[in-house]
């Protein structure tokens, strides 16, 4: 791995290792480009299949990143330490006035805990967000992020409230969400670029994503969600992650999913077509934080049967987007029942910002000098 030499002012570091993260920092990384601001893109590789990562930063036409490295598959403990070690020999060889991180990755951990041991501020995107699912090692990650930031950028006032409740030392700030900004800025060029519509055979239909490792790689619930699938009441497209379709396989399970006239599966989606296939279809099955998220953007606004037994994302709740599901077959498909309501509206406005988050970030990072 070849390092830049060293410059002589500080630059912020914009770190980004998954495809949420691309996703999310896009809009930051936007707006320095076009005001000409000097900082070093670093993406860590954790997600190094092509269309995890590498297509999103094509698709969202970013500039490719100053540093790269591929971590590949490897155990947590040993990917951790690896960005650890790789993050920070890149910290030592240049001036960095703030880590710019976002969410709760090991890419993230590694960032912030790589520029804590060496003084360096940690900026943290989307700080606050409580699960309270220790299953879950993103919920350790994002709380050990939390409290080592200089600066929190909290999406909501829920999360600004979790991490006063924690009494964290660093300032925080209510921004809104980034992914809301990317939503905005993206919809129509997706509608424009994407042709994913002919990959789906249905009219009417409910789009699903399922990745979460204490989801997949547990064959009960593997199962439950399969049977689910096939058993909905509304036709079901599943772009498959990676990490899913080898369990499927794995448990035995692949056979009946594609088998089914009620399920459509498609290789892992880019992000334009992701972004179309949550505006056409009718609600949403998934156990990810940001497409529920997502689908509360203004150009989206679908109901979401949340599939796992916890949210960190209690406002989309609250909000009327959102239900936890939990995980097996009769709670996802009383979930299902509850989004084809019609007689329940979804508010106009996104509990996650209005599209202007990434704007009140780099305002906050002006004001305090790590511009």
């Amino acid at each position: 791995m070849e390092l830049p030499d060293a410059l002589s002012l500080p630059r912020p570091l914009i770190l980004v290792g998954t495809r949420p993260e691309i996703v999310k920092m896009a809009p930051i990384v936007r707006l320095l480009s076009e005001a000409k601001k000097d900082f070093l893109f670093v993406h860590t590789g954790q997600h190094y299949d092509y269309h995890m990562s590498k297509q999103f930063l094509e698709e969202l036409r970013l500039p490719k990143p100053d540093i790269g490295f591929p971590v590949r598959a490897r155990s947590p403990d040993e990917q951790l330490a690896l960005l650890i070690r790789r993050i920070g020999a890149i910290l030592r060889s240049e001036r960095i006035s703030i880590v710019l991180v976002e969410g709760d990755t090991n890419s993230v951990l590694a960032g912030a805990l790589a520029s804590n041991k060496l003084g360096i501020p940690i900026g943290h995107i989307e700080a606050g967000l409580r699960s309270y699912d220790l299953r879950m090692p993103e919920e350790h990650n994002r709380r050990i992020v939390d409290h080592l930031s200089a600066y929190l950028f909290a999406p909501t006032k829920v999360s600004k409230l979790n991490l006063k409740k924690e009494a964290v030392w660093g300032k925080i700030y209510v921004t809104g969400n980034t992914v809301i900004d990317a939503c905005v800025q993206h919809m129509r060029y997706a509608e424009r670029r994407s042709r994913i519509a002919k990959s789906v055979p249905f009219r009417n239909f409910a789009l699903a994503t399922i990745h979460r490792a204490e989801n997949v790689d547990d064959p009960k619930v593997l199962k439950e969600f399969v049977d689910a699938f096939t058993e909905s009441p509304i036709e079901i497209v599943l772009p498959l992650h990676p990490r899913t379709n080898k369990q499927l396989k794995r448990h035995g399970l692949w056979k009946k999913l594609v088998r089914s006239r009620n399920v459509e599966i498609l290789p892992p989606v880019g992000y334009f077509d992701f972004l179309v296939l949550m505006k056409r279809c009718s609600l949403i099955l998934t156990d990810s934080g940001g497409v529920v998220e997502e689908a509360t953007a203004p150009s989206i606004r679908k109901k979401v049967v949340i599939l796992r037994i916890s949210t960190e994302r209690p406002e989309a709740v609250e909000s009327g987007f959102a239900r936890v599901a939990g995980c097996n077959k009769r709670a996802i498909l009383r979930g299902i029942a509850w989004a084809e309501e019609k007689e329940a509206g979804l508010p106009a406005k996104s509990p996650f910002g209005s599209g202007h988050s990434a704007q009140r970030i780099v305002e906050v990072m002006t004001r305090e000098g790590a511009l």
